[in-house]
């Protein structure tokens, strides 16, 4: 009987999905292949994947090269307990990484996603100062952030739909406005009333938050801040989960700013989108606190599948193709095309705020609704672009590009003329 039912209705009867109310909810397309910059149905009906299946897939589904890589170490080693062993996946990811990040980063940590990455972050820094015997308490966030679904990660987001339930639980943190040439006193002003010598570390998406609706801010006066916080030996750590990799332009979004992190958290692009990994790495001041004779000062963390030899591989892979000529050429190349959709959603005057960076575009559809996740036009939105068979999952009112740096410029135009036609029936 199984074989003759639809794969999403056999779904529907075991599987509970991530940000889903299950009562309501539409049944789920079932992808079945992948290929380049498209997802292919249990029809064979083909999806253009314009958000990178959230934000991690950036070589395209399926690649050869990834596939290859991965199919070698499976028959090689698949997995090894990573306390007092390890393996040449693991130390040759670390090695690669460490070339190409801000040059103050000396060590690498493996954990297995975004969220665990950040609870490593917080850890390392609020242990670094009671190694120190300097023990502090207080941590700077951004409001509006969202650094993952974990209770670290969730005390540091902005208060929101993602922690209403939880919010009792979670540590207390001091929220800041996105910086701005116009606020950077102010928002110094209130770091300096907060008591910094109790303030161990400052956590923040840089120039890009995500989740909070693709909200883009001004690299200038971020610094500004970054350089206040180094003055007032405040920790920095840069949650490039999403950013990294490419997405804003540049490698990694630090690379915009001249102060440098103490810390940075990596997962989503880092496979290539294949398999979950994540990546804590510091500078060598932060490594230097943990080392000791006394065991009480040892970073107790760790996962059962820290530095999976296959997750590492094709990290490995992806790091082949990220570093090819030929992957910054992909991604001037989409940044050059959103740049030209632009004008049109500036004259659009049901649009607001559009905005680009690197191969990120965005903007809000005006409604008589708060802009937000919540926001009722985002199943309306959904709907459409199913319809269009075009994967661009909104946040709320929120309508974002984010693409495979391999789509094509056709596959572009088409995802282009769906919000052309969307914005024509408003």
């Amino acid at each position: 009987m199984l074989k003759n039912t639809s794969l999403s209705s056999r779904d529907l009867s075991v599987i509970w999905h991530p940000y889903t109310q299950m009562q309501t909810a539409p049944a789920p397309i079932a992808i079945v292949r992948g290929e380049g910059a498209c997802l292919y149905d249990e029809d064979g009906q083909e999806y253009i994947d314009a958000t990178s299946s959230w934000w991690v897939n950036i070589h395209g589904h399926a690649h050869p090269h990834i596939a290859q890589q991965l199919a070698a170490q499976a028959l090689q080693l698949q997995h090894c307990i990573f306390a007092g062993y390890t393996h040449p996946p693991a130390v040759n990811l670390a090695e690669r990484l460490l070339e190409i990040l801000p040059t103050q980063q000396r060590r690498v940590f493996y954990s297995d996603n975004g969220s665990t990455a950040v609870e490593v972050a917080l850890k390392m820094a609020l242990q670094y100062w009671d190694n120190k015997g300097q023990p502090k308490r207080k941590i700077l966030a951004f409001k509006n952030a969202y650094h993952g679904d974990t209770f670290g990660a969730m005390s540091v987001s902005g208060r929101s739909v993602f922690t209403r339930v939880f919010d009792d639980f979670l540590f207390e943190v001091h929220f800041l406005d996105l910086p701005s040439p116009e606020n950077i006193s102010q928002i110094i002003a209130d770091i300096a009333a907060q008591q910094p010598a109790q303030i161990a570390a400052f956590i923040f998406e840089p120039l890009l938050q995500g989740a909070g609706g693709m909200v883009m801010y001004d690299a200038t006066a971020f610094d500004e801040l970054l350089q206040y916080c180094v003055s007032e030996n405040i920790l920095l750590i840069a949650d490039e989960v999403m950013t990294g990799f490419g997405r804003t332009g540049k490698n990694f979004a630090m690379e915009y700013v001249s102060t440098q992190p103490d810390m940075i958290c990596l997962s989503k692009g880092l496979t290539g989108g294949s398999m979950a990994l994540g990546i804590t790495t510091c500078t060598h001041q932060i490594y230097e606190a943990f080392l000791s004779t006394d065991k009480l000062k040892t970073l107790f963390h760790g996962h059962s599948f820290t530095a999976n030899p296959l997750a590492c591989s094709v990290a490995l892979a992806s790091m082949d193709l990220f570093t090819d000529p030929a992957c910054a050429q992909q991604r001037t190349r989409i940044h050059t095309r959103h740049q030209q959709f632009l004008p049109e959603l500036q004259q659009a005057t049901i649009i607001k705020n559009p905005r680009l960076l690197g191969t990120v575009l965005a903007f809000e559809i005006i409604t008589d609704n708060v802009d937000g996740y919540t926001n009722k036009l985002g199943d309306q939105l959904h709907h459409f672009f199913k319809e269009k068979r075009i994967m661009l999952r909104p946040l709320g009112n929120t309508l974002y590009i984010l693409p495979p740096y391999c789509i094509t410029d056709a596959q572009l135009e088409k995802v282009y003329a769906s919000i052309r036609e969307f914005i024509s029936t408003r």
